[in-house]
């Protein structure tokens, strides 16, 4: 089973065991958090989506570390003014270990509108 959750403006494709490097989160290593803003839930033959988050689904994650990535060079150059700038940059990250996928409470958006569509047609 697999799950596709939000955090940091980016989204991730998470399976138990996995380990990601996500943005930076205020957590300590060692500590548990849960990803509330799923996107979809896939797996054994059925996938679900939310409009836009599955209410009370989670990933359940654990803080391996916090860490800055590889250093990049940026060089700003001005072309016949001689001038030009070297700066650097490392980008921080959470890595984090993925413990579970909880599907507890999922709504596809499909059903939840064929039942308020039923439920229109039947007044």
């Amino acid at each position: 089973m697999y799950a596709i959750f939000e955090t940091g403006g980016k989204q991730y494709t998470a399976v138990a065991g996995d380990i990601l490097f996500v943005e930076k989160l205020d957590a300590e290593p060692g500590t548990e958090i849960t990803f509330d803003k799923v996107l979809a839930i896939g797996g054994e033959g059925e996938t679900t989506f939310g409009a836009p988050y599955l209410e009370g689904a989670g990933v359940t994650a654990k803080v391996v570390k916090n860490g800055k990535g590889k250093k990049i060079t940026i060089l700003t150059y001005r072309p016949k003014k001689d001038s030009q700038r070297k700066m650097g940059h490392r980008q921080p990250y959470t890595k984090v270990e993925i413990l579970a996928v909880n599907t507890a409470g999922k709504k596809t958006a499909k059903k939840t509108a064929a039942k308020k569509a039923e439920a229109e047609t039947a007044e």
